[in-house]
């Protein structure tokens, strides 16, 4: 699997939790993998599960740069991909800011609207200037 799709699969099973929010994500991917509904990839599921052991850190970070928006009021397309994104970004230095930014905008073109990938693009840019500042 490619990061590319990886990173899609992240965010399925981040979308999913948001209805299961009793679910760990270490029991969510184990359900999807036993019954064939994802692939086992290293990428994804550790994103997953890191994005949810750093949630917390993580809302908090989309909260300060979604002036329009409270966290509650962001649809849960977007904030799934928020949240992977800002994990990325917060967490795997290995990876450019750019390149999450660009996958994270994809994923929102595909399962969201124009107005939505606008909004993630915009959230994901001003968290990126600020940390390219410090």
């Amino acid at each position: 699997m490619n990061r590319r799709d990886a990173r899609e699969q992240a965010f399925i099973l981040m979308f999913e939790i948001s209805f299961q929010p009793d679910t760990t994500m270490e029991e969510l991917i184990k359900i999807n993998l036993e019954n064939g509904f994802i692939e086992e990839d290293d990428f994804a599921n550790g994103l997953a599960i890191k994005t949810c052991e750093n949630k917390e850190e993580i809302d908090a970070t989309i909260e300060k740069y979604s002036i329009a928006r409270k966290i509650s009021r962001i649809s849960r397309v977007s904030i799934s991909v928020l949240r992977i994104a800002v994990c990325e970004i917060l967490y795997y230095k290995d990876i450019p800011y750019g390149v999450s930014i660009n996958e994270a905008v994809e994923i929102c073109k595909k399962y969201s609207s124009e107005d939505e990938y606008s909004f993630v693009n915009g959230i994901l840019g001003s968290i990126v200037k600020d940390l390219v500042k410090e």
